[in-house]
């Protein structure tokens, strides 16, 4: 796998680009460095990682239980340690369910999802970053 990034200004903001798609997504940097508000943030994308490699697996699974899944709505919330570099110490993945849904089916489903089939969950709790997940379904 590789990506690219090319630089879009003379300050901070970069397209990115990868050889598996022709998505591009724009990435700045705060406004302390020179960003202009272009794109996510470098931590925004490592969060919104986590979120969408979970929810990919989730949706899956729940689909092969025959769950009546109408939507899925995902929120990861993350803190951050103070000192430099300021890595993620905890993250928070928050799935909203809605449909004709088993909860214990969900919540397994869930715990396989982040944790056995995710593989961006595992990168970061092998760093260190404490991880948990919760199921609402409406």
């Amino acid at each position: 796998m590789k990506v690219h990034l090319s630089r879009q200004n003379d300050a901070v903001h970069f397209e990115a680009s990868s050889e598996l798609s022709s998505v591009k997504v724009n990435i700045d940097g705060p406004d302390s460095i020179g960003g202009e508000g272009k794109g996510v943030r470098p931590m925004e994308l490592v969060l919104m990682a986590l979120g969408s490699c979970s929810v990919f697996d989730l949706t899956t699974i729940l689909q092969k239980q025959r769950q009546d899944l109408q939507d899925i709505q995902v929120e990861v919330t993350g803190d951050r340690r103070e000192e430099i570099p300021n890595i993620f110490t905890k993250i928070h993945i928050a799935f909203r369910l809605k449909g004709d849904i088993d909860e214990a089916k969900a919540q397994k489903a869930a715990e396989l999802a982040v944790k056995k089939y995710c593989s961006v969950h595992d990168m970061l709790a092998q760093g260190g970053v404490d991880i948990t997940y919760s199921i609402q379904i409406n």
